[in-house]
């Protein structure tokens, strides 16, 4: 799939609200596809290439000028999309996950990977609303997920006695420019989404969580072995995996379930061929992630958090 069939794929399939239109509208420019292709190959996705642009000052839509902006200015785009990493920290995500670290016995002793600016590190910190079902947790920032299936929603957030997080490049919620490119990473139009990762970001700063700079080959049997003397160590892991390559995935894959530790991944379909899916789960036509649990899938859910569907 060239770079081109990348951002029409993005656009049909992925992307909702303007950047479904402007998407389309990149892959049919080849003057400006001739400039992403001269990036670095994982620097050509579509999200980094997309809110670098915004980051810089430019439009947001087609309708806006868009791609002329980005053609006029590309070396400030392209210094950003060099600088800067696709780390969308998408706190509703812990909606889809509430369920299942409610199927591990407690304390838990948390390790995200790709942690970003650890949002997704502070799920005790949340109030969820399932449906017409009793809130559950008490947190300033409500996460609302619609159901099916017969989840095991808990009646409250999990006991959580320890947690760190890791990242190649983690994100300071103190600093505002770094706060600015998560902004930048929500999509045009998604006002909720933008006042829920504003209002987490301030919540994780109240608390400041522990991100360890690195890499999760290195960093994570030191961590692991720190967590356990705290709790059931549990690594997880949303939308990680696309930034591996296959080969670095199969062997990240290796090393997590070598450590003897509790594992949820949360990733797209495709991600983990290794998960046995259930025929006719995966809904048509709409982008899922799939939450497991030590291997074997136990949801299909939204990648943003706003829906799952208990296997």
């Amino acid at each position: 799939m060239d770079t081109a069939d990348v951002y029409r794929t993005f656009g049909i399939r992925e992307a909702r609200g303007a950047y479904r239109e402007l998407a389309v509208a990149i892959a049919a420019d080849p003057a400006l596809i001739a400039l992403i292709d001269a990036l670095p190959q994982p620097k050509r996705q579509p999200n980094l290439v997309l809110a670098a642009v915004r980051f810089e000052g430019g439009p947001e839509t087609e309708e806006g000028g868009f791609r002329a902006w980005a053609r006029e200015h590309w070396p400030r785009v392209e210094r950003t999309v060099l600088a800067r990493r696709t780390q969308t920290n998408e706190a509703g995500r812990c909606a889809s996950l509430l369920p299942v670290l409610a199927q591990i016995p407690g304390p838990l002793a948390l390790i995200e990977v790709g942690a970003s600016a650890g949002l997704c590190l502070q799920p005790d910190r949340y109030r969820y609303a399932y449906d017409a079902r009793p809130p559950v947790g008490a947190g300033p920032v409500t996460l609302t997920c619609a159901t099916e299936g017969d989840p095991p929603i808990p009646g409250a957030v999990p006991e959580i006695a320890w947690r760190a997080g890791v990242d190649l490049a983690p994100i300071d919620v103190t600093d505002a420019e770094e706060r600015r490119w998560l902004e930048c990473l929500v999509w045009p139009g998604e006002d909720a989404r933008r006042d829920r990762l504003r209002a987490a970001l301030a919540l994780a700063a109240e608390r400041p969580l522990r991100l360890v700079r690195g890499d999760a080959a290195e960093a994570l049997p030191g961590l692991v072995e720190e967590a356990r003397d705290h709790g059931t160590v549990v690594v997880y892991h949303s939308a990680m995996l696309p930034y591996l390559t296959p080969e670095a995935r199969d062997r990240f894959v290796d090393l997590v379930t070598g450590l003897g530790v509790r594992w949820i991944s949360n990733e797209g379909t495709m991600r983990l061929p290794r998960l046995v899916i259930p025929d006719g789960a995966v809904p048509e036509g709409r982008l899922t992630f799939v939450t497991a649990l030590d291997g074997v899938p136990k949801a299909v859910t939204d990648p943003h958090g706003s829906w799952l569907r208990w296997l």
